[in-house]
């Protein structure tokens, strides 16, 4: 009972983190959505291409934002720890 309790608190504390993995898996296969999305209402390839292109660079710049925002909150919760060792 009590490993099942266990087990459900920590998947409790990793809801965020599972969120923030879809969030970054819908915006890395955006580029491809659009581009099929696209193919089937009948448009021309350049004109898929280019959205594509697009979404994807606007998906992989929002990843670099929320990446560099969850280093930089894991770096501060290492710097303490580097402190106490010296």
């Amino acid at each position: 009972m009590s490993v099942t309790r266990s087990k459900l608190n920590s998947l409790k504390d990793s809801i965020s983190r599972i969120v923030l993995g879809f969030i970054l898996f819908s915006l890395s296969i955006s580029g491809l959505v659009i581009a099929l999305y696209l193919r089937v209402l009948g448009f021309s390839g350049t004109i898929i291409a280019g959205y594509g292109f697009l979404t994807e660079f606007i998906a992989m710049c929002v990843c670099y934002f929320i990446f560099k925002g969850y280093l930089k909150i894991d770096e501060e919760i290492e710097k303490p720890d580097k402190k106490k060792k010296k």
